[in-house]
């Protein structure tokens, strides 16, 4: 009976909702152990009750799971029993109640712009020859340029960057759309990657292969590189550029993205939709990240903080 609810419902998030492939996938983890669960405990989603999900979570809480999973495991349940009372499964549902794990604010890590530039020429310079390094350099400056998502860099059809785009179209979760505008840097380098990029893809349709849709090709399933590839492909660069590794991921650089527009005056909401973000609270960290850039900035560089810790942080008017 689970496994039919799961399946049901992923494929109406499928059809309906156009819900990405790894979105569809977490759900599936995520509801396929939920239903493992139920079923030791001798239930299952069309009889489970309130104190079901709640020892479920105390369970989760006991494996050390973090509260970010937790809360995406909360959030697939009451998603499925929405679906469950919208098809009459269920009239019921037995999670609405139960609130999500606390969440702990983390602001995301970033860079600053001489590591983004120590990036940037780690990418013209690592590699095995002028295909890696045209394609690396090409990677690195649209994704910095553009703050996109890694799965949306890696994914890009090659019509999208066709006659020297001043803007990039991008497709981003849920089929939605956006236009992000192009520095000169990255249109420079997309120029000289699209020329070895169309001379390989010839060579191998001479070879009787099928020309690529993707701008950055690949022999893989996908017809395209790697989130996976993409991650371990950063941490070389950061490495070969004398970058903390440990700081740097592809998000890392979207981070860095809008940050820098943050610190430069851009707008928040024009950086809301660059990012793609459906609401703009969730681009409202990075004001955190900027507001303790400066504090920091006046604590270290201001000449009242340096006096305030020589003296034991007391200043001149302490005493008065």
């Amino acid at each position: 009976m689970s496994d039919r609810w799961i399946s049901t419902f992923l494929e109406a998030q499928a059809a309906e909702l156009g819900a990405a492939r790894n979105t569809l996938l977490a759900y599936g983890r995520d509801l396929k152990d939920v239903a493992d669960w139920l079923a030791r405990k001798g239930t299952d989603f069309e009889t489970a009750d309130q104190a079901a999900f709640e020892d479920y979570l105390i369970h989760c809480d006991a494996q050390g799971l973090a509260r970010a999973t937790r809360a995406r495991r909360l959030s697939a349940i009451k998603q499925l029993y929405r679906f469950a009372f919208d098809e009459g499964w269920r009239s019921d549902n037995p999670a609405i109640q139960i609130a999500a794990p606390s969440q702990q604010k983390r602001l995301p890590k970033t860079l600053d712009t001489e590591e983004v530039d120590r990036l940037l020429a780690a990418a013209q310079n690592y590699g095995r020859g002028a295909h890696d390094r045209l394609r690396d350099t090409c990677l690195m400056q649209l994704l910095y340029a553009t703050g996109m998502r890694v799965s949306e860099l890696v994914g890009l059809p090659v019509s999208a960057a066709r006659g020297n785009p001043q803007m990039l179209l991008i497709l981003g979760k849920g089929g939605k759309e956006r236009m992000v505008p192009l520095s000169a840097p990255a249109r420079d380098a997309l120029a000289a990657w699209l020329s070895m990029r169309d001379a390989r893809d010839a060579e191998q349709v001479e070879k009787g292969a099928a020309a690529s849709r993707f701008l950055f090709p690949s022999r893989g399933a996908s017809g395209h590189l790697t989130r996976h590839w993409f991650y371990a492909r950063i941490k070389a660069l950061a490495a070969f550029g004398n970058v903390a590794t440990d700081k740097v991921t592809p998000h890392t650089l979207r981070h860095a993205f809008a940050t820098h527009l943050l610190e430069g005056g851009a707008d928040l909401r024009a950086i809301q939709t660059m990012l793609g973000h459906a609401d703009v609270a969730t681009t409202e960290i990075y004001t955190h990240v900027v507001d303790e850039r400066l504090t920091a900035l006046v604590l270290e560089h201001h000449p009242l903080a340096r006096d305030s810790r020589k003296s034991g942080g007391k200043t001149s008017s302490d005493g008065q």
